[in-house]
């Protein structure tokens, strides 16, 4: 998707139709890039509908990329990948648990 308008309108049919899932996040860092551009490094989860538990098949590690237009943040890039740890099922489990901790508190957004 590309710039603001593609974005809403194609997230709104996204969710227009369906029960979303709750979500749940980690940052884990914020690192200064120069002056006016900033990386944030978090981690996802989403608890299904009428469940109380993450779904770990839908975790996902994230960069997003911030930088500052106008005096205002703008995302520059988002990338979302899924947490598969292909052949490392110890680190899906490692994400799960520390996505649930999070979740555990009650915020929706944690902090590392």
């Amino acid at each position: 998707m590309n710039g603001r308008n593609e974005i809403e309108s194609e997230l709104h049919t996204i969710f227009a139709n369906h029960p979303t899932a709750a979500y749940v996040a980690k940052v884990r860092d914020l690192r200064p890039i120069g002056p006016q551009v900033a990386l944030l490094l978090a981690v996802a989860g989403m608890v299904p509908p009428g469940k109380t538990e993450l779904n770990p098949a839908t975790n996902a590690v994230q960069s997003l990329l911030i930088m500052m237009e106008s005096g205002q943040p703008a995302i520059c890039l988002l990338q979302n990948t899924p947490a598969q740890f292909h052949g490392r099922p110890e680190l899906a489990e490692a994400l799960t648990r520390e996505l649930t901790a999070v979740l555990r508190t009650g915020r929706v957004v944690g902090h590392g």
